[in-house]
């Protein structure tokens, strides 16, 4: 939307924005003056949702959104029907049996009832009332049309839940129920006895349904009892008939002895290895091997003794020798091999041989011994495992089995004591849940302030709205054009000037030029008209051009009276102009007509012959809008045209609307230059497209010209597009 056009429309239209919300306050202030006054009562419901004093369990955890949803779902049941009803007979009650004390104004249902009829329909009602039976359209097909009585007093459910307004405050323990009525005392009785009346009803029901899931969770709980003790029976049974009572424990005994004489099995045989080796040593030792054990000197003796002889033999040479060095080499030779025999025999020969076989014959025999007491072992060994790998195979089998029986007695028990935990939160639940109760009564209060002042407010900003959106509704879908702007968005092609509209019967070209700004339109149009003269030279300086078209899309649009103004316009800037166009229809062109004689633009086209005049030339098209070309042909056509050219500055040919398709197409074939003439305030149809198409089409289009634009909007857009 436009918000200049939105703007303008409403300056347009100023007095109906103003006048509008004037009647509708003054309606309004007539209106409400007999108002009556409206009394507020509220009272408030505690639930102990978020109250520690009420908690038993002080140090237990809030669950804020479930608390939240506990809120909302008290909030929704005080609407129910069931309460909204139980209220409605309250009122209903209350004004029927105390008249005197009645809120309102018996209807005129309660009114043509007798005191009998009345009697017999309050006693329906209260039956009713104690049976906690809903209020329906069938409770009409009696004798008395109750339905309708109640809703007759404005005590109807709708009227109820329109009036009456529930509440919680966030982060607060308290439920607020407010009511605004004419009565105060109607005001604190509806909201007191819809709070008692919820109560009553949401605990008797939260009561009910606890008694229910008690009921229901004390039969599961039974079947679940009879399952686990039916498991753990046959656990037992089957412990007793296999004789097994502990079969993981007994299991685990007799696998642990077993690896314990497995054990000492590997020490016998550990021990019977090493005595057979320690033997196997020793037997060696005695047989030789050992030179500890085996060792001997009388060899080395026997040596001893022969070098001694031989010593003697060598003394008694050396003295017959007579002392001889050579026999005194022998003589103490041999004494160095008896000293070295003597002193290796001695080292050898320091233990006794036979000490160290005695010690090891002794050592065999114990070795032999204790083999023997173990290999002994083994034959007991073996005994006793093969009786324990008897009793551990027999358990084996009963494995599966006792492991079937202790899963299904354990999967049997979890159940019992998971159902026994739900059993016991729910009479854990029926004895200390919710709680509601009356915190605050409402009472009969002083009259709410006036809301006059704001039914004023309202009624004048809303009529002023409505106003404006009338006229924003206007503006979106007018599609007419008024603005350069919007002719230049709408078409996509430039626009060279705008022109004002000129009112009254006196707008001949002479009196415009000639007016000297007595006249504000024809001076604004006369300056305007320059503009666009000034921006139709550029263009047909820049290809030498002198032959100008001027159409529009619709016959009307101003086409005709422009030509003649743009040919006076160039004939005051000292051009020789010739302007081709229909005859005037008018007098609004007197002032051409006094200037110049019309001449006929068939006739020169046959004799190529014209009189030209000082000022401006006029050669009148045929009225009858025949085609150019079945007079001449096209070459003829611009034979003529080029001796127009060498006679004048400027040609303006005034071309039929494109309405005239086919005169239009003929007349524009033969100009250089051409524009569009638009009348301000239509609009652009889907038909006027593709004469739009046409145009952009044109290689001589040079733009659109607005015209008939009003004062103001000529003033906004002086300067051309």
């Amino acid at each position: 939307m436009d918000i200049k056009s939105f703007l303008k429309l409403v300056r347009k239209y100023l007095w109906i924005v103003i006048l509008v919300p004037v009647i509708a306050v003054t309606i309004t202030y007539f209106l409400v003056q007999n108002l009556p006054k409206q009394y507020k009562s509220e009272a408030q419901i505690s639930t102990g949702l978020l109250d520690p004093s009420k908690r038993v369990i002080s140090d237990q955890t809030v669950d804020f959104f479930k608390i939240s949803q506990e809120f909302n779902n008290i909030m929704e049941k005080f609407k129910m029907k069931k309460v909204m009803n139980l209220l409605s007979y309250n009122l209903i009650l209350h004004d029927l049996e105390l008249p005197k004390k009645a809120f309102r104004k018996y209807s005129e249902k309660i009114d043509s009832l007798s005191q009998q009829n009345k009697n017999e329909v309050i006693a329906q009602i209260r039956q009713k009332l104690l049976n906690k039976e809903l209020l329906t359209l069938e409770d009409n097909k009696g004798k008395y049309k109750i339905f309708d009585i109640i809703g007759s007093m404005g005590y109807g459910e709708e009227t109820l839940k329109k009036t009456i307004e529930i509440t919680h405050l966030d982060n607060s323990d308290f439920i607020n129920i407010e009511y605004v009525s004419e009565n105060p005392e109607l005001s604190a009785y509806v909201v007191n006895t819809l709070a008692s009346e919820f109560i009553n009803n949401y605990s008797a029901d939260v009561n009910n349904n606890q008694n229910v899931s008690i009921i229901l969770l004390d039969s599961l709980l039974k079947k679940k009892e009879a399952t686990m003790n039916e498991k753990n029976n046959a656990l037992s049974q089957f412990k007793r008939t296999k004789g097994v009572l502990n079969l993981g424990e007994q299991s685990a005994t007799v696998y642990s002895q077993i690896t314990a004489y497995e054990a000492q099995k590997v020490e016998a045989l550990k021990q019977i290895q090493s005595s057979m080796g320690a033997i196997a040593t020793i037997e060696s030792k005695l047989r030789g091997s050992d030179p500890y054990v085996t060792g001997s000197s009388v060899s080395d003796n026997t040596d001893i003794v022969t070098l001694k002889r031989q010593l003697e033999t060598a003394n008694a040479n050396w003295v017959d020798g007579g002392f001889k060095s050579s026999d005194q080499k022998k003589v103490d030779s041999l004494s160095r091999l008896i000293s070295a025999k003597s002193i290796r025999n001695s080292n050898e020969n320091l233990l006794d041989p036979r000490t160290s076989k005695q010690a090891l014959v002794q050592q065999k025999l114990n070795l032999e011994i204790a083999m023997q007491q173990a290999k002994s072992s083994l034959k007991s060994l073996d005994a006793e495992l093969a009786v324990l790998r008897g009793r551990y195979s027999s358990m084996v089998p009963y494995d599966a089995d006792i492991q079937n029986y202790e899963r299904e007695a354990d999967l049997a028990t979890k159940d019992y004591m998971a159902a026994l935990d739900r059993y016991n939160n729910s009479r854990t639940e029926q004895k200390m849940g919710l709680k509601l109760q009356i915190e605050q009564y409402g009472l009969p209060g002083l009259p709410e302030p006036s809301k006059k002042v704001i039914y004023l407010a309202l009624s004048g900003l809303i009529s002023f709205l409505l106003v404006l959106g009338a006229l924003a509704f206007i503006c979106m879908n007018d599609k007419s054009i008024n603005s350069s702007s919007q002719l230049s968005s709408a078409t996509k092609s430039r626009v060279l000037g705008n022109l004002n509209y000129l009112s009254g019967s006196d707008r001949n070209v002479r009196n415009i030029w000639n007016d000297n700004d007595k006249n504000k339109d024809f001076s604004l149009y006369r300056n305007m008209l320059r503009s666009l003269r000034f921006e139709i030279s550029n263009e047909m300086i820049k290809d030498a051009s002198n032959i100008l078209g001027v159409t529009s899309i619709a016959s009307k649009a101003g086409k005709t009276y422009i030509a003649y103004n743009l040919a006076y316009a160039f004939a005051m800037i000292g051009k020789k102009v010739l302007l081709i166009g229909e005859e005037p229809v008018t007098t609004s062109n007197e002032g051409i007509k006094s200037i110049s004689t019309s001449q006929n633009f068939e006739a020169f086209i046959v004799k190529k012959e014209i009189v030209t005049e000082d000022l401006i030339t006029i050669l009148n098209k045929n009225a009858t809008n025949n085609s150019i070309l079945e007079l001449q042909n096209e070459r003829s056509l611009k034979v003529g045209f080029d001796v127009l050219k060498g006679q004048f500055d400027i040609i303006i040919i005034d071309v039929n609307s494109l309405r005239d398709t086919n005169i239009a197409k003929e007349w524009l074939s033969f100009t250089e230059k051409s524009i569009a003439v638009f009348e301000a305030g239509n609009s652009i149809g889907d038909q006027d497209k593709e004469y739009i198409e046409y145009l952009k089409s044109n290689p001589g289009f040079m733009g659109w010209v607005l015209n008939k634009i009003k004062l103001t909007e000529a003033k906004a857009n002086q300067v051309p597009a």
